[in-house]
């Protein structure tokens, strides 16, 4: 089994936490978010992960290392492709053409789930979908009475289902899909401006393969900061009453944590109130604060705050009275 990793966009509307890293990178509850991806699939998948390709820009070679650390971490081969420009979704996963063989899981990293079920290999592939209100922003797909999908739209504006395509699918042959994808690009097939995968999938239907949706529990988006604060509350949640979310080498004084929350190594608290749905990165220093609902990443000074609703970035200082705050890397607030 592969798991082949799109992430090359750089998260606009997450700015400014994505101008120095991807938004894949950006911790949840103290892990990145393709790392908490990777993790859910690897445990749902019913054999052992081969390899793990990541198809990112130009990024640097510090977050090169990390994913493929995060890959070796689970047994996996760590393999880095590049994708120079966003011609859409078939395009981003051709990047990763050689790794493109065998059973492959295809996951795009601004999405987490939770779902209980364990990955069925012997069907042609699995689309995994979620039941949404407004879909006109997704890739939707139509189901007949058997279970089997009908039909792949992208964006629809008029409405034809509500199953919103995740992101995440399996194909029981990666070779398959890559001919189909490098198909689109041979002959400039695209849609609304893009080579999608939907597009592949709907002649992969046409040629004899039965594609089912797969159902996950919930879907967490991470694409602003609203909705990744939120997002950073669920996985709390579900890890509620884990003894691991608060480092043992984290110095709390007169302070009190309203639980679920992270606490990150070497973090010092003191005069505070922090939590509940707080991550506070390595190396933190939280000082007669109160806040709530939040993250807040590495090496930061959050100092006489009142927060919740916001997002800390790296080595960023904050000395204030406002209440619901995102402030970037290295920015300074006093």
């Amino acid at each position: 089994m592969k798991i082949i990793v799109p992430m090359a966009g750089r998260g606009s509307r997450l700015r400014p936490h994505t101008l120095t890293i991807p938004k894949p990178l950006i911790p949840i509850a103290g892990k990145p978010i393709v790392q908490r991806l990777v993790e859910d699939i690897t445990k749902v998948c019913d054999e052992k992960v081969d390899e793990i390709a990541f198809i990112i820009g130009d990024f640097g070679k510090k977050v090169e290392q990390d994913l493929i650390k995060i890959a070796e971490n689970l047994g996996a081969k760590g393999s880095i492709y590049f994708q120079d420009e966003p011609l859409g979704t078939a395009h981003a996963i051709l990047c990763a053409k050689p790794s493109l063989e065998g059973n492959v899981v295809v996951a795009f990293a601004d999405t987490l789930f939770k779902a209980d079920f364990t990955l069925d290999n012997s069907k042609d592939g699995i689309i995994w979908t979620k039941k949404i209100e407004d879909p006109r922003a997704f890739g939707v797909v139509k189901v007949d009475a058997d279970g089997v999908i009908t039909d792949f739209i992208e964006k629809p504006q008029e409405f034809v289902s509500d199953q919103a395509i995740i992101g995440i699918y399996y194909f029981k042959d990666g070779a398959y899909l890559r001919d189909e994808l490098q198909y689109l690009l041979d002959n400039d097939i695209r849609d609304k401006g893009e080579y999608q995968i939907t597009n592949a999938l709907e002649n992969m239907k046409q040629k004899g393969s039965k594609f089912a949706p797969g159902q996950v529990d919930e879907w967490m988006d991470c694409g602003n900061k609203d909705v990744t604060v939120d997002t950073n509350k669920r996985v709390l949640e579900h890890n509620k009453g884990n003894a691991d979310l608060v480092a043992k080498s984290a110095v709390l004084e007169n302070t009190n944590i309203i639980e679920p929350c992270y606490i990150g190594e070497n973090v010092v608290i003191k005069n505070s109130t922090v939590g509940p749905h707080v991550s506070v990165g390595n190396d933190s220093v939280i000082e007669d604060s109160t806040i709530s609902n939040s993250i807040i990443q590495t090496e930061a000074e959050v100092i006489g705050a009142n927060l919740t609703n916001s997002m800390i970035g790296n080595k960023a200082r904050f000395n204030g009275n406002f209440t619901t705050v995102s402030i970037g890397d290295y920015c300074f607030l006093e």
